[in-house]
């Protein structure tokens, strides 16, 4: 009887994001955008062209009432940061991300009465 030739299966190397060299540092933008209803966190190149990882809260838990929360920001952030972005910044810095700048760029409304059509807005 002949022996069985057997395939020692290769290891894969998978990796996300660019493809750099090692020692090379990859610079890039995390934009994140907490809602009282979502966090999304938006991994761009210096540019901003390019886009290096997209995740929202949505992504990591499944029940609608918990996409703020921050757990849900936290979850989003290991795989990169209202509530979700305080903690989304602490995650990032906690997986070893080293953070050049923050900048609150959430949009204040500078008018100061309260618009009309009450609290869900105008209902046609």
């Amino acid at each position: 009887m002949s022996r069985r030739k057997t395939r020692e299966p290769k290891e894969e190397n998978v990796t996300l994001g660019p493809t750099v060299r090692e020692g090379e540092y990859v610079f890039g933008v995390a934009h994140v955008f907490a809602s009282f209803n979502d966090t999304f966190i938006h991994v761009t190149d210096l540019s901003g062209r390019e886009t290096l990882v997209r995740i929202t809260g949505g992504m990591k838990v499944k029940a609608d009432r918990d996409e703020s929360s921050p757990y849900a920001a936290m979850l989003a952030a290991q795989d990169t940061p209202g509530p979700g972005a305080q903690s989304a910044l602490r995650a990032l810095a906690r997986s070893g991300m080293k953070i050049g700048r923050i900048e609150d760029v959430t949009p204040v409304p500078t008018d100061s009465t309260r618009r009309k059509g009450g609290r869900r807005g105008r209902r046609l």
